[in-house]
């Protein structure tokens, strides 16, 4: 062991075996990180240093040596070897985190219990793991199989990084929620929720919902301060779709997502308040869309039985149809975010653009003594009104494998504001050309009856609610939507869509509609910019 310079941890050195040659391995405190390197690398291997940073190291533990083992290579000399073997994140593919391992044998049990204890050391100094999760499991959502792999690719893990789980297989819609309101929340480090985007929103709202009542927020008051969410969700995707794990991680795959939760990763995200007539409705952290979206999803809710085909089903009857909806979209843009929807500056692992947007109004509250209240200025707000085939209000790309640029490429996860983009009524084929561009690298803004804006706020409002004060579906009987309803291929004005907010239903066409910066944080850390970079580094 290298003795230690000014008070620092000193760095430990040792010649250990791996396989059946001897390494040089070095761990060094104070940049985290453990290397090996093979000093006469064979000629025509690749050699080199192998390091792996303390902050992916998942465990550490002594290994039993079987008597094959003992009896093989060089090392059958020793009396009596020991061992100890690290486990690790390796990047794969696309995105992908697989747990690799590595074992070292030492030639006596002293200098094996000193690195044991030293890497142990090492690990308890990453603060930001977790030690204790609430566990909620879908059983039912996507193809049934929440429960198999939780079960089978996700509890081995934190077994192995010792985090000690409490799990509720939910029973009914809603049992998550209901019961994040009646258990003690401040005992975990985090909550995990496996399912898909359904489960997620479910537990979201019950700890944005939770955290509220503790501080006594009422938020049914759309002009409510609302407290920020320290107590970190992680997604394990086992649902019909995966689309705000995709999104925060790159990949909807288990293990990878588990992986995330141990190491103790930490993702900000904005959340959307939703309201109507000063009364909550919901929150939102994908996609809030109105029109095409919405039919879609109004549509497929008939057709649960036929799975996740039923998307595609309604999806194109919806296109078929045609169908636009007139109203009013009124908004305050958002002047202190950094970007704009077409830079095509995408948000991935450690945004500038998030960070920056995040301390321009923290700044202003310190320098004023008070909150920057940006609905001062009634002449900020932007009033459009026309015929719409989609309104769409993303919080981030909502990239999916089908559509891996998103309905807007460059949105930010936590960047305090959301993208809105108005499609206007135009002809089916314009409007097949706009879809099309979702698939491909064409820019999907570049027409003439897109319109996509950067916004803090907005609010929107049926034509069919400004000319009448009535119900919706009172209005919707007195003129053609009924009519529409039993002819979906017509061509006309519908009285009203629905909202589709992120995959579940909204029925209150009049919205009111704010972003919270950083309202809650994910077990993710963005998407990663180089994927396909080895956990294991080569030099």
């Amino acid at each position: 062991m290298e003795q230690p310079a000014g008070g620092r941890r000193p760095r430990l050195v040792s010649s250990l075996a791996l396989g059946q040659r001897a390494w040089e391995v070095t761990l060094e405190w104070e940049r985290g990180l453990l290397s090996w390197r093979d000093p006469q690398p064979a000629r025509g291997r690749g050699g080199g240093n192998c390091f792996v940073p303390a902050s992916e190291i998942i465990a550490v533990e002594e290994t039993e040596i079987d008597e094959k083992q003992c009896s093989s290579g060089k090392w059958q000399k020793m009396a009596k070897p020991h061992a100890f073997t690290v486990y690790y994140v390796k990047r794969a593919q696309k995105h992908c985190w697989r747990c690799s391992e590595v074992t070292f044998w030492c030639v006596d049990e002293q200098l094996c219990n000193q690195w044991i204890q030293a890497l142990k050391e090492l690990l308890e100094l990453q603060k930001f793991r977790p030690k204790q999760l609430l566990v909620y499991i879908n059983p039912y959502g996507g193809k049934r199989q929440g429960k198999r792999i939780y079960e089978q690719k996700v509890a081995p893990l934190f077994s192995l990084a010792s985090i000690s789980t409490d799990v509720i297989i939910t029973e009914h819609a809603n049992h998550a929620k209901d019961n994040l309101f009646e258990v003690n929340i401040y005992k975990y480090d985090g909550i995990v929720c496996v399912g898909g985007d359904g489960m997620f929103s479910e537990v979201m709202h019950g700890l944005i919902g939770r955290i509220q009542k503790d501080s006594g927020i009422d938020q049914n008051n759309p002009k409510a301060p609302l407290v920020q969410c320290n107590i970190r969700i992680g997604i394990i995707p086992a649902g019909s779709t995966d689309c705000i794990c995709y999104a925060t991680v790159g990949v909807t795959d288990p293990v990878t997502s588990a992986l995330h939760i141990i190491v103790g990763d930490s993702q900000p995200l904005d959340v959307s308040s939703i309201h109507h007539n000063n009364t909550f409705l919901k929150y939102s952290v994908s996609l809030l869309g109105y029109g095409f979206y919405g039919d879609i999803l109004k549509d497929s809710e008939k057709k649960r039985w036929m799975g996740t085909i039923r998307y595609d089903f309604s999806g194109f009857k919806t296109f078929l149809s045609h169908h636009y909806y007139e109203g009013t979209v009124s908004f305050l843009p958002a002047k202190h975010t950094l970007g704009s929807p077409r830079d095509k500056k995408r948000c991935r692992t450690g945004c500038l653009i998030c960070r920056q947007s995040k301390q321009q109004p923290e700044e202003l509250q310190k320098k004023y003594g008070l909150e920057h209240n940006e609905d001062e200025g009634v002449e900020d707000w932007k009033v459009i009104k026309g015929k719409f085939l989609a309104i769409n209000a993303v919080n981030m790309s909502c990239a999916c494998p089908r559509s891996p640029k998103g309905l807007s490429p460059a949105a930010h996860l936590a960047d305090g504001s959301i993208d809105l983009i108005l499609v206007r009524k135009c002809s089916r084929f314009n409007f097949l050309r706009y879809l099309v561009r979702h698939t491909n690298q064409d820019d999907q803004f570049d027409f003439t009856f897109v319109e996509v804006y950067r916004v803090k706020k907005f609010q929107f409002t049926s034509k069919h609610l400004e000319d009448n004060d009535n119900d919706v579906k009172d209005v919707g009987k007195k003129r053609f939507g009924q009519f529409c309803r039993d002819h979906p291929t017509c061509c006309c004005s519908l009285s009203n869509s629905i909202w589709n907010c992120d995959g579940e239903t909204l029925d209150s066409s009049t919205i009111e509609v704010k972003v919270h910066c950083q309202l809650m944080k994910l077990f993710a850390r963005g998407i990663e910019e180089n994927s396909n970079d080895e956990a294991v580094y080569n030099q």
